[in-house]
């Protein structure tokens, strides 16, 4: 394996190797010697490694390269920290969790690299078909998903969860045959939607609200867009412009209270033609 990639990859690769030995001895004396350290468990770091990983999120939305770095240093520093704790436990050791990652690669991408010895490759006739072939590989492991969906993680949020579950469904070939037909069953759970209010019935409104949400995210799937991003856009914006609303009333001696909607509405508007932005 070593000779087949040696050559490629990272452009400092040497001091890449050194870099990750310091971070793993960094990481061996903060354990013996920083209590808080110390004291953390896998369970402790989770809430942490979620925030990090968010973080990282809003980083890579804000093309921001310099926070990018800074995050992926937090969350690699939580990958050795864990990896630390388990060793000490006996579970794993860093090694095992690398090589397993190496392996697992190696497995799912017969078309990289071959299987037997003969040097063949598995032939690939694009990226659905290199999809398709990964989540069937995935369930031949030993230690692989049971099902199609079960790896996709229930503690995933809502809209990242539905785009995830129709993606996997899609790589087994589950999906529209013509995207253009999804836009009818949009239509049908917007109007069985309306019906459930009209009917006064919240719960099964509710209902018929995530039926709704979920054909959306279907609808942004089949168009290649991305329902969390396009969300997050929005609210970028929402907030950008409610934060120009607020300053300009705030300029302007007065309160929202003292404010009609029509008069909120003009500053709304002047956000709009002054593009404002704002990174907060």
């Amino acid at each position: 394996m070593k000779e087949s990639v040696e050559n490629l990859g990272f452009s400092d690769r040497d001091r890449a190797i050194e870099s990750f030995n310091n971070l793993l001895d960094i990481m061996e004396l903060l354990r013996q010697k920083c209590p808080w350290d110390r004291e953390q468990t896998i369970e402790s770091l989770r809430p942490l490694t979620i925030e990090e990983t968010y973080e990282l999120s809003d980083a890579i939305l804000n093309r921001d390269y310099q926070e990018i770095c800074k995050e992926l240093g937090d969350i690699l520093l939580h990958i050795v920290f864990y990896s630390k704790i388990a060793d000490e436990q006996g579970e794993f050791t860093i090694s095992k969790m690398i090589d397993t990652l190496c392996g697992k690669l190696i497995f799912r991408h017969p078309h990289v690299f071959p299987k037997n010895e003969d040097g063949n490759l598995t032939q690939v006739d694009g990226t659905n078909q290199v999809i398709q072939n990964w989540e069937r590989l995935k369930g031949k492991e030993k230690n692989g998903n049971k099902t199609i969906l079960s790896g996709v993680p229930k503690s995933l949020p809502s809209l990242i969860k539905a785009y995830r579950m129709q993606d996997k469904a899609r790589a087994v070939g589950f999906d529209w045959k013509n995207r253009e037909d999804v836009w009818s069953k949009v239509k049908e759970e917007l109007v069985e939607f309306e019906q459930e209010l009209e009917n006064m019935d919240s719960a099964k409104a509710q209902n018929e609200f995530g039926d709704l949400l979920f054909s959306l995210v279907n609808a942004a799937r089949l168009y290649d867009i991305n329902p969390d991003t396009a969300l997050e856009s929005t609210n970028h914006k929402f907030r950008t412009r409610f934060n120009y609303v607020e300053k300009k009333i705030k300029e302007s001696g007065k309160d929202f209270k003292d404010l009609s909607l029509e008069q909120m509405d003009s500053y709304w508007n002047m956000s709009k033609i002054e593009e404002v932005d704002d990174n907060e």
